[in-house]
């Protein structure tokens, strides 16, 4: 019973050892890795999909956009 507690106590100090070592820094931020995995998914299987995705975004914002002109509008008329 002895040998199995000194082999498990040395690796629980090899473990601890070990992760408090230098820790790496990514070579990519994050945002520049989301931007290439995006030109990825548009090259791939699902690059319709994503496409469609990324219109429908776009056709939002400019639907916001164009609700928002009407609403200055209308309040200005309405003075």
């Amino acid at each position: 019973m002895r040998p199995r507690l000194v082999l498990a106590a040395t690796l629980l100090l090899a473990f601890a050892a070990g992760g408090c070592g230098k820790k790496e820094t990514p070579a990519v931020d994050a945002a520049t890795e989301q931007k290439e995995a995006l030109e990825r998914a548009k090259q791939g299987a699902f690059g319709t999909q994503v496409k469609a995705l990324e219109d429908a975004k776009t056709l939002g914002a400019d639907l916001d956009r164009k609700a928002r002109e009407a609403v200055e509008k209308a309040e200005q008329d309405a003075k």
